[in-house]
């Protein structure tokens, strides 16, 4: 795959969630704590899967993390963890 196709890096091919991430997160400076709990828990998930897949289930995962709330998982009780 080519180093940069229409401006963007190779790797965000034409998939149009990739192509949103490239343009509008990736590299970008996080200082916000709720964000930064949000890429702890995404990247996280990655182990073993491409990016684009947990891409795709980030919606997923923001239902069952509140949010990303990290006040809200904290009080999270066994039976919600059973429930995911």
């Amino acid at each position: 795959m080519k180093d940069v196709i229409n401006g963007r890096c190779g790797w965000c091919g034409t998939d149009e969630l990739y192509v949103k991430y490239h343009d509008e997160e990736w590299g970008q400076l996080v200082t916000d704590d709720k964000i930064l709990f949000e890429f702890l828990v995404l990247e996280s998930a990655q182990a073993g899967l491409s990016w684009i897949t947990i891409l795709r289930k980030r919606e997923g995962y923001r239902k069952a993390f509140c949010d990303f709330d990290v006040e809200r998982v904290a009080q999270m009780t066994d039976e919600d963890v059973q429930r995911l």
